[in-house]
């Protein structure tokens, strides 16, 4: 065996032992708590509609102990209007057929596989971005024992198909950008003329990018989980063309400038963008072949007593599917209505305002309550996100100052999934968004912790303890918060303990 080979060996052993850590904290006691928890009122419901009449259909109010129970009768075959595009739904509705609609495992299992995958992706990324095994496992590492992760991988909700699709799309983007230069210098080495100056000044073509490809397709289905994956798609296509113009550039060609934005910008985008809409559209499958699906007659019976009809140039299934889009848009738009949980984006990094998806004291014999717990905190744990937030100032040193890629291209998932809610809250809006939403870009707080603890000079002597103290710190606080984000019955002392930040609105601080 090569050294080579034995390199690649251990990387793919050390990512799979870190996934197996990942695997436990997800799967054991998956069906606690045994009822239906936070925003599982929507989704979990809504994928039993789907397997049942194809579509979202409307439930009776207070369902969640009758569904628990095993009784669907709440379910009407009228159409509901939900605001998110199908795709998650049936992701969770696979789990459903396989293990049964009665099980709360089932409703869970495919949340807690997209975690255990989006765990072994960060920790391959880590090892190919950083080029380090011990790195790609510490990353992978602090993702495993993250409460953030831990929690919506083991709740049937959305985020956390939106989380491991773009960290997906991202390893795809940094093997696409291997490729494509190891094809450039190649080509550029075969086209080199007399006295070693390239013949075409644009440089060669690189022909179809089918890691670009497989980028759009990631990004397509992250869309058909949440609307939030378009700043991916934005975000990593300009990545992408920018990591062009930088290999033409070191590859000696001319015009690099022109050759980046347009010999392969072009390409780039068609390769990109049009495979993101088509696998976003495809998403719909279900709602296009179900005629009692929500506005899916729209246009039929609209325009057929409108006197002046709208969009008539537009399939009739297309501009119902326009229409509901329009509506989503209004909805997404204009939601504020006031949560206990809701919180500006200012104070997520820090985890200043978990949400709370499950709280309640457990009854003894008599139906006397007692002095014991159930609780689920999506809460990051605290060694991750502070140490993170400290990372954070690291990578953007290193990106201005040092000009490193990879801390650009760790950037570019902050600027992806974080930034963007700055829009959406105080002054810009009033839109009602919660902490939780942090899980889209948890792999990418791991990866810059793991960058920064890689740029400490020990760690880049050879020595390994800041790494080993800094996994340490994190277990055992994970260890600490474990009951708490997997709803383990505990004494109500005990939780108070894990009340490390005093209530944000008694200190008087807005905009968290």
């Amino acid at each position: 065996m090569t050294t080579v080979e034995g390199s690649r060996l251990w990387g793919w052993v050390a990512a799979l032992a870190v996934t197996a850590v990942a695997a436990v904290l997800r799967l054991v006691a998956l069906d606690r708590p045994a009822r239906i928890v936070f925003d599982e009122t929507y989704y979990v419901k809504q994928a039993y509609s789907l397997l049942t009449l194809g579509y979202e259909g409307d439930w009776a109010d207070d369902q969640d102990e009758a569904f628990a129970a095993g009784d669907y009768s709440g379910l009407s075959e009228s159409p509901d209007y939900v605001v998110h595009p199908p795709l998650g739904k049936w992701l969770i509705a696979i789990g459903m057929r396989l293990l049964g609609t009665e099980s709360m495992v089932g409703w869970r299992i495919s949340g807690a596989i997209a975690g255990i995958i989006g765990v072994l992706l960060v920790a391959r990324i880590g090892r190919r971005l950083l080029g380090s095994t011990l790195l790609g496992a510490t990353a992978g590492l602090l993702l495993a024992v993250d409460g953030m992760h831990i929690v919506m991988s083991r709740t049937g909700i959305l985020d956390i198909f939106l989380s491991t699709f773009v960290i997906a799309a991202f390893g795809t983007l940094l093997l696409d950008r291997e490729q494509s230069r190891r094809r450039l210098a190649a080509r550029v080495a075969g086209d080199l003329g007399e006295y070693g100056r390239l013949r075409d000044p644009w440089g060669p073509r690189l022909g179809v990018r089918w890691w670009l490809v497989a980028t759009g397709v990631l990004l397509g289905l992250a869309c058909g989980v949440k609307w939030s994956g378009i700043y991916a798609v934005a975000v990593f296509g300009v990545v992408a063309v920018i990591w062009s113009v930088c290999a033409r550039r070191a590859a000696g060609v001319r015009l690099w400038a022109g050759a980046g934005l347009l010999r392969d910008g072009v390409p780039s985008f068609l390769a990109l963008v049009p495979t993101a809409v088509l696998t976003y559209v495809a998403g719909w499958a279900s709602w296009f072949a179900s005629d009692g699906a929500y506005l899916r007659r729209w246009a039929q019976d609209v325009n057929a007593v409108a006197e002046v009809p709208q969009r008539t140039w537009m399939p009739d299934a297309l501009n119902s599917w326009w229409q509901y889009h329009l509506q989503m848009w209004d909805f997404h738009r204009g939601l504020s209505s006031e949560h206990t949980y809701e919180s500006h984006p200012v104070g997520w990094l820090l985890q200043l305002r978990p949400t709370s998806f499950a709280w309640q004291r457990l009854l003894n014999a008599d139906g006397e309550e007692t002095d014991t717990v159930e609780v689920v905190l999506a809460l990051g744990n605290p060694v991750v996100w502070w140490a993170g937030a400290v990372a954070l100032l690291v990578v953007l040193w290193w990106a201005i100052r040092r000009r490193d890629w990879r801390a650009w291209g760790i950037l570019a998932g902050y600027a992806a999934m974080y930034l963007p809610w700055f829009t959406y809250s105080e002054p810009f809006s009033d839109r009602t968004i919660f902490t939780f939403y942090t899980v889209a870009f948890a792999p990418f707080v791991a990866l810059a912790l793991a960058y920064a603890v890689g740029r400490m000079p020990a760690v880049r002597r050879g020595r390994r303890w800041p790494v080993v103290v800094l996994l340490a710190a994190a277990a055992l606080v994970a260890a600490f918060f474990l009951p708490i984000w997997v709803g383990h019955p505990v004494a109500y002392r005990f939780w108070q303990l894990h009340m490390w930040i005093p209530n944000i609105d008694s200190l008087g601080i807005g905009w968290v």
